[in-house]
């Protein structure tokens, strides 16, 4: 299922080249000497979520405000994002958490597991940053079909659940000459129609199964219907359409499955075109980081001293170091790593002082990995809006008296 288009009007506008938002744009904010407009109620299913936090596009997809963000690396679970590809289950399937099964193929012993029986196969906790594929998408001057997300579709969460590699092991291994990780999810699926067209199936490169999940547990509680409960796929360091809400099946295979949100869907197709199984599937995270404060939505700011603080993160790999610029990326000052590092595959937070006098500053941020990997200044042309991390889209203009 395509992501839902929105009006072009209602789609957040843009400061020149540095792809700030303007508080006018975002629903929810008031310009100076306004009146606050109150968030719109939410969708009973995430009825729990802070409406405050939220940008609601549609009643499944769901953006966290930049100013929402704060300053520690967890993002709360109230404020995370929402994006589903299919309506959600009917919460009844959580009344039994325990007794939700998922089928193990392409193992020497295939079976059936319960999620009481995964509990007692082995137990691991990851920090990880989610983000959807199209994280970004707005700041595409042609402006893609889709959600038109900025920075909020991303967040920073603790998983808990038995490792992949703990149940294969378990099983007897993988059969010979698999290839691939696929995951099924347990959507109910509309009748009437060929299953493949609409059914939530990806499969990733089966060395993703080392540091892959399936967690019942996000942030400390029981996973909520909302993020997947009662059991998700969490590959680390891949986009969130990789994490399979719902997981019914999982499956080591020789070939990626022939699912349309797989074969066509989530695609690097170049603009214009239509996606095919021979362009890049939208998989692992690259580097990638923003500012969120100061920003135009925090209100008016005034010249002085300031403390620039946003995220970095790197998909497979750890976060090395973190520059800003203040004029827009003519000079650069590296930023300081700041809060605990909770592993390769969650964001560090990066803090830098300035001093900034009256007038407009365009501030943003440049990260760089482990392996040298340096965040690029422009985005990969594609026409689905996927896998934006340029510094220059994500910058921001603000307006200093």
């Amino acid at each position: 299922m395509q992501e839902q288009k929105f009006s072009r009007a209602r789609r957040d506008v843009l400061i020149g080249g540095a792809g700030a938002l303007v508080a006018a744009s975002v629903p929810g904010l008031a310009r100076a000497g306004e009146a606050a407009v109150a968030p719109k109620p939410l969708p009973a299913y995430v009825a729990w979520k802070d409406p405050a936090s939220l940008i609601m596009h549609s009643t499944s997809t769901l953006e966290t405000r930049r100013a929402a963000f704060g300053t520690s690396v967890i993002t709360p679970s109230e404020q995370l994002y929402i994006r589903n590809n299919l309506p959600a289950p009917d919460a009844a399937i959580l009344n039994d958490r325990d007794n939700w099964e998922i089928g193990v193929e392409g193992v020497r012993n295939p079976r059936n597991f319960t999620l009481r029986e995964l509990r007692t196969l082995g137990l691991e906790t990851v920090a990880m940053v989610l983000q959807c594929s199209g994280n970004g998408r707005n700041f595409f001057p042609g402006k893609p079909s889709g959600t038109p997300w900025t920075v909020g579709a991303a967040g920073c969460v603790v998983w808990s659940g038995v490792p992949v590699r703990a149940v294969v092991e378990a099983l007897g291994g993988t059969a010979g000459g698999v290839r691939f990780m696929t995951g099924t999810g347990g959507e109910k699926l509309p009748a009437g129609i060929d299953p493949k067209t609409v059914i939530v199936e990806r499969s990733v490169p089966l060395e993703a199964m080392a540091d892959a999940l399936l967690a019942w547990e996000m942030n400390g509680t029981p996973l909520t219907l909302a993020h997947g409960g009662p059991l998700r796929l969490i590959v680390p360091g891949y986009t969130g359409v990789n994490n399979i809400k719902y997981i019914k099946r999982l499956a080591f295979t020789n070939a990626e499955s022939d699912a349309r949100i797989m074969s066509h869907g989530y695609r690097l197709t170049p603009p214009g075109g239509s996606g095919d199984p021979s362009q890049p599937s939208v998989q692992e995270m690259t580097i990638k980081s923003w500012i969120n404060s100061p920003h135009p939505e925090s209100g008016e700011l005034r010249s002085g001293q300031l403390q620039v603080h946003g995220v970095a993160f790197g998909g497979l790999h750890g976060v090395k170091r973190v520059e800003v610029s203040v004029d827009g990326g003519k000079s650069w000052v590296d930023a300081r790593l700041v809060g605990p590092d909770l592993g390769k595959y969650a964001w560090r937070q990066f803090a830098l002082p300035v001093k900034l006098g009256p007038g407009t500053h365009v501030l943003a941020s440049r990260a760089t990995d482990t392996r040298g990997n340096v965040q690029p200044e422009t985005r990969l042309e594609n026409q689905g809006g996927y896998n934006n991390t340029s510094w220059a889209d994500h910058a921001v203009k603000v307006q200093t008296v």
